[in-house]
């Protein structure tokens, strides 16, 4: 019972941080200079050919009211439609989305792998050169940008060795190796940035945990190096792993606007780009909410997840 209504109170948490957001994206939108009317209609259309597109867009009534409007379709996933394509906003978002999951998926993928085992290796051997080793590593994908990393990729990964295409999408689903062929230059290139800080904060959590009383009991009782990093060790330095994970991926799902605009990946980030280009409102406000859904919703996931992989974290009411 108490663990519901942790997650209760964090549901209605979220659920207020999203309305907050909606207001931001809402006023952030309509600060954006130009206009959507005028674009629309042409810059040599009369004032009232502008202003029945104006009209017909809603942009003539109050921001309140507009804003109303876009909170009460919003609720039930319906964004309008796109005021340069016509088409529905929801459908838009629906082809792209499942783009963007599945690199951030991938790429997270390679960035955990990466990184739990770069932290762990320079946590065991702190000090060695397996340490500077991985930690040079880390601080190249630390100093890189993406986008230089990605320019390099597909001059030397594609166009001269020819080991992955340059650009390209083929949906995992249709066919499965294909599409993980073409996913995973894109999704190596993100890894590699977001490993660098998961292997940072997995060597220090795990630092600290090796230095640990019930540590230091485990080895005293004859186990083995690898069963105390694991069981002990590395178990114990997941929650705070876990909360960086939840981050990246956030900040992943966010932030692959380059990486799909070097590679031609048909996702959420050209979508977004082509939006903010054309003045398209209701496909930057849609984009932008739902990234922050997406956001929000991962971070309830992460704190409600602390209470089953940390005995020790409590949630409100349950007994000590």
């Amino acid at each position: 019972m108490p663990m519901l209504w942790y997650v209760f109170h964090r549901l209605w948490q979220s659920a207020l941080t999203l309305v907050l957001v909606s207001m931001v994206v809402f006023a952030g939108v309509r600060a954006l200079p130009g206009d959507p009317a005028t674009a629309l209609a042409g810059e040599q259309a009369d004032p009232a050919a502008t202003a029945a597109v104006r009209a017909d867009l809603g942009l003539d009534r109050s921001l309140p009211v507009q804003y109303f409007e876009f909170a009460k379709h919003a609720v039930v996933g319906d964004f309008g439609r796109s005021i340069r394509t016509g088409t529905p906003v929801r459908h838009m978002i629906g082809t792209t989305l499942p783009v963007t999951l599945q690199l951030a998926l991938y790429a997270m993928f390679i960035a955990v792998l990466a990184g739990v085992a770069g932290g762990v290796i320079a946590a065991v051997y702190r000090g060695r050169w397996p340490e500077w080793v991985v930690n040079g590593v880390s601080l190249v994908g630390l100093s890189v940008p993406t986008f230089w990393l990605g320019i390099l990729a597909v001059l030397y990964l594609s166009v001269k060795l020819s080991l992955f295409p340059a650009s390209g999408y083929v949906s995992p689903f249709e066919n499965p190796l294909r599409g993980v062929y073409f996913l995973t230059l894109p999704a190596l290139i993100l890894g590699v940035t977001h490993s660098a800080v998961v292997q940072r904060q997995t060597r220090s959590s795990m630092v600290e945990t090796l230095t640990t009383d019930y540590v230091r009991t485990a080895r005293a009782k004859g186990l083995g190096p690898g069963a105390v990093i694991v069981r002990y060790a590395l178990r114990n330095s997941l929650i705070v792993v876990t909360t960086v994970i939840g981050l990246q991926l956030g900040l992943l799902i966010a932030g692959a606007v380059v990486t799909e605009r070097i590679f031609s990946l048909p996702g959420i980030g050209k979508l977004t780009l082509d939006s903010v280009f054309t003045r398209d409102y209701p496909v930057i406000q849609a984009v932008v909410l739902v990234i922050s859904a997406s956001y929000i919703l991962i971070n309830l996931l992460v704190d409600v997840l602390y209470t089953v992989i940390d005995p020790r974290v409590r949630v409100p009411g349950r007994a000590q």
